[in-house]
């Protein structure tokens, strides 16, 4: 069985810690930073504007997985500095115009991920799966941390493995956002799932300390091989 990767949510970094934390990152290999844009309008919070990331990319090399909760993301997307082989994940449930927004990001070099809410079934991955590298079930409503996983996304994300492999898309991954704690990561895991989204629920911690151990936890329950 393949790895799983790491997807770190800076959402949940305080920045006073920030260093600290990208440091540890570097040293234990984490794929991806994940930069949750949020407007205030789809989801009921604001997070991560376009001069954070700027200012982030000063401070790492550690690709992103920017996860984009906003309206009209055709006419936004191009505020960020978004690179070649960032993920870069829109909601389906955003726009009227989900093709054009993917199409734009592969475009420029990014690996488009099509997000999906809870309550947003899977047969819609049909239509937008010529135009991307991922799909983002959602396991909480989004918006914000500290919520619990919601049951069902599990059986989600495993019928959508199941249809990806039977439909020749093996090589779209299939990620997972909200209360990634290491159980529900073993679990999503199991169900197909290859990035998770880390925050509160397994690595960022009000203290540093400790997130050697706690990376090296989260990477036994994605990493069986290892």
């Amino acid at each position: 069985m393949d790895n799983g990767m790491i997807s770190v949510s800076m959402m949940c970094v305080h920045l006073g810690q920030i260093k600290e934390y990208l440091d540890a990152f570097k040293r234990n290999n984490i794929e991806y930073l994940h930069i949750d844009v949020m407007d205030g309008s789809f989801v009921p919070n604001f997070t991560l504007y376009p001069d954070y990331v700027k200012q982030l990319r000063d401070l790492t090399d550690i690709p992103f997985d920017f996860h984009f909760m906003i309206e009209k993301p055709e006419e936004r997307l191009q505020w960020f500095d978004i690179r070649e082989g960032d993920y870069a994940a829109v909601h389906y449930e955003s726009t009227k115009h989900i093709a054009k927004c993917l199409q734009y990001l592969r475009s420029i070099g990014a690996k488009p991920i099509l997000a999906i809410n809870p309550g947003t079934p899977i047969c819609v991955v049909e239509e937008a799966v010529d135009f991307i590298d991922g799909v983002l079930v959602m396991t909480v409503n989004p918006g914000f941390a500290g919520q619990k996983l919601v049951p069902n996304t599990v059986d989600k994300a495993r019928r959508l493995r199941k249809w990806l492999d039977e439909n020749g898309h093996e090589d779209i991954i299939i990620e997972t956002d909200g209360n990634m704690s290491n159980e529900n990561c073993r679990k999503l895991y199991e169900a197909g799932a290859r990035m998770f989204v880390a925050g509160t629920s397994s690595l960022v911690k009000p203290q540093v300390e400790g997130i050697d151990e706690r990376i090296a936890e989260n990477r036994k329950n994605i990493c069986p091989m290892e």
